[in-house]
């Protein structure tokens, strides 16, 4: 029994680390495509950068390679067990199929520990880390991006030209300081400067050396060097910070939102202004809230429910490799698939009925584990009787 058990749990394994090594690539493949490679392509971004970008996505795309790439071991494993007849050996033996399966089962169980980990923590943050790394190359991108011979809008007031832009170092310069959409109320020249930003400050400074600044009545202000105001608030070029949405949000980061907007309706439950005032300030404040507390709460129970997917799928996996009897790995990927869309669905309902909290949406997502495991019991009840 002791070898059957090691023998499977190691088959198990070693499918488990290729399939998901397979889904990884292939939905990292996407990402890549999308938002990577432009920066790679333009050969401003160094290599480096490039690396970490893509090792903060991989446990970004854990979240869904995991549950996929056991469900698909599990099928694919099986499958063969029951083709070579080495199940019906096993049942010949005396061995049952629910005993058999024991450490598998316990195998998915310790993946869900891993999944909710990855889930709840490991995977949002490294999503956030991924989105704050792309805004800070893009920001730092800029110096290098700056058009040569014409006027581009470094802010709402200040409109900025060099004709030479050596890698961030700029050569005559020239800046013109707007007093409104028409009327320029200053113009800074100079043979040389520097753009600086810094994004995770939130700042944004351009340095000019040697300058030389003339009012529009032609008093000249200043010679020598010059640095504009902090430009970042108000730039079109700088991207700003990223701040993590809902769906970015780390488990003890959704639970302190909901438990603001929560506190919040409470207090605006609690106003002791008159009726009909409170009915008309209110309404729409009170609709806002209950529609983000249902949002947080979708995805809350998102993260929570789906770390049990790996239990769900390895149910109905196993008794469907048996059933299924084929060997083809091509056969076993396009079940995993067909399931793994079945389960998605139920996901993208809960997510785009988000915002209707008189629906409880957040319940739907609890019904692919409950539909997966229940037919998961049914089948391997049946599997063990030989049904």
């Amino acid at each position: 029994m002791k070898t059957l058990h090691r023998y499977l749990t190691l088959q198990v394994l070693a499918s488990l680390l290729l399939t998901a090594a397979v889904f990884t690539f292939v939905l990292l493949l996407g990402n890549l495509l999308k938002e990577i490679l432009a920066l790679l392509v333009s050969g401003q971004v160094r290599p480096v950068l490039i690396l970490k970008a893509v090792g903060l996505l991989i446990p970004f795309v854990w979240v869904f390679a995991l549950p996929m790439a056991l469900l698909t071991a599990t099928l694919l494993v099986f499958g063969r067990f029951s083709a070579d007849q080495e199940l019906t050996a096993a049942r010949a033996s005396g061995v049952s199929l629910l005993s058999l399966i024991a450490p598998i089962l316990l195998l998915s169980l310790l993946c869900c520990g891993l999944s909710a980990w990855v889930n709840m923590d490991l995977g949002p943050r490294s999503r956030v880390a991924y989105n704050n790394l792309l805004f800070q190359i893009r920001a730092e991108m800029v110096n290098a991006q700056l058009p040569e011979g014409q006027f581009i809008p470094l802010s709402t007031n200040y409109l900025f030209r060099a004709e030479k832009n050596n890698n961030g170092r700029l050569e005559d310069v020239m800046i013109l300081v707007m007093e409104n959409t028409t009327n320029i109320d200053m113009y800074v020249t100079a043979p040389t400067g520097t753009l600086e930003i810094d994004p995770t400050n939130r700042e944004m400074y351009l340095h000019l050396m040697q300058s030389h600044s003339v009012t529009r009545h032609g008093a000249i202000l200043s010679a020598g060097e010059w640095t504009s105001p902090n430009l970042y608030p108000t730039n079109q070029l700088a991207r700003r910070e990223y701040r993590a949405p809902i769906s970015d949000m780390t488990f003890p980061q959704l639970r302190e939102r909901l438990r603001d907007n929560e506190h919040a309706l409470a207090l605006l439950s609690a106003t002791t202004a008159s009726e009909d005032s409170t009915n008309n300030f209110n309404g729409p404040i009170r609709a806002k809230l209950e529609r983000e507390i249902s949002v947080v709460r979708v995805a809350l129970h998102r993260e929570i429910a789906f770390s049990f997917a790996c239990f769900g799928f390895t149910l109905v996996g196993i008794p469907l490799g048996i059933r299924v009897h084929r060997r083809e790995t091509n056969v076993g990927i396009a079940i995993a698939l067909g399931l793994v869309l079945v389960y998605y669905s139920f996901v993208i309902t809960a997510g785009s009925l988000a915002s209707r909290p008189e629906l409880n949406p957040y319940l739907i997502l609890w019904l692919p584990n409950f539909l997966f495991q229940v037919v998961g019991a049914v089948l391997l009840w049946r599997a063990n009787k030989g049904v």
